[in-house]
């Protein structure tokens, strides 16, 4: 046999062999692949599966927390803690935010006036973490509380029925209100801003409507006030007029109706609801809106009670 005939029968079982291993290595590509694809389909489903279960049980405690005689509506309600299923077996979970709108609170105004309830629980427990009932007790760590109140109804509980809140920002920082600090928050100086009725008040108006409704003389003025907790009251102590450098109104008002108009943004208003009965303890504005607030440590809860 020739030298070339060697060369090209050697030459002919290196290819074949060089085709073996690539035909494996490509099945072990795909093998792998095919793996790879199975592990990312079985943890999406998993995660489908906790994602369904926690919403189930998220709507379950929704519906007992309607039970509560003061909720009209739905309230909306996120559990912490995953995967949620481990958690739901054991009736162990990280956390709750709960927010109730719609709350029917008193006040004088004929609109009637609602506010917001909103709670937020610690580590918490249930009898059963997939089915929450009305009148199950509740194990949690702690309960921070609140009542909201939006421009609308707290100006139906001072009788300024154009009534705007605002919170301005720390004078001394510079560029405040920007996304990176968050909703502000303030305990004093905050800016309110309403038309308020000018005496001699006219006969037969018991509580004179501001604004437009009003048909005597009236001013419409901006005030900063100071907002504290009295005897578990909000109260709202005006303190002087605006003057800036916010958005504000500014008006002439007669030394000898000053007091009378910063009088009508004064007020100790009607005992407001916070959930679970927790005692209010502090109150300040968070943007546009005013709140209560309270906390507990380690508490026992009923839904329906909320």
């Amino acid at each position: 046999m020739s030298r070339f005939a060697v060369n090209k029968a050697s030459g002919g079982g290196r290819q074949r062999v060089s085709r073996r291993r690539h035909g494996h290595r490509h099945r072990g590509r795909r093998i792998l692949g095919v793996g790879i694809v199975g592990v990312i389909v079985v943890a999406l489903v998993l995660l489908l599966a906790d994602t369904v279960a926690a919403m189930r049980t998220e709507h379950d405690f929704s519906r007992a927390l309607l039970a509560s005689p003061r909720v009209t509506y739905e309230p909306e309600v996120t559990i912490s803690g995953f995967p949620f299923l481990t958690h739901a077996r054991t009736g162990d979970f990280g956390g709750a935010v709960i927010t109730a709108r719609g709350v029917a609170v008193d006040c004088q105004s004929a609109a009637g006036c609602r506010a917001e309830l909103g709670a937020t629980m610690g580590r918490w427990s249930a009898p059963n973490g997939f089915d929450i009932e009305s009148s199950d007790l509740l194990h949690t760590a702690s309960v921070d509380a609140y009542t909201r109140l939006d421009s609308v109804n707290l100006g139906r509980m001072l009788g300024i029925l154009d009534l705007t809140v605002n919170t301005p920002a720390p004078e001394d920082k510079a560029g405040g209100g920007g996304p990176g600090d968050g909703l502000l928050q303030r305990t004093s100086g905050v800016l309110l801003t309403g038309t308020v009725p000018l005496p001699p008040i006219l006969a037969g108006t018991r509580r004179p409507p501001s604004a437009s409704a009003y048909p005597g003389p009236k001013v419409k003025v901006s005030v900063t006030v100071d907002l504290s907790v009295v005897d578990g009251r909000l109260r709202i102590s005006a303190t002087d007029f605006y003057r800036g450098p916010e958005e504000h109104v500014d008006a002439d008002v007669a030394d000898d109706l000053r007091g009378y108009v910063l009088s009508r943004f004064t007020a100790t208003l009607p005992p407001m609801p916070l959930p679970w009965q927790t005692t209010p303890t502090e109150a300040h504005s968070e943007g546009s809106d005013v709140l209560l607030t309270g906390k507990r440590g380690a508490a026992d809860l009923v839904p329906s009670d909320f």
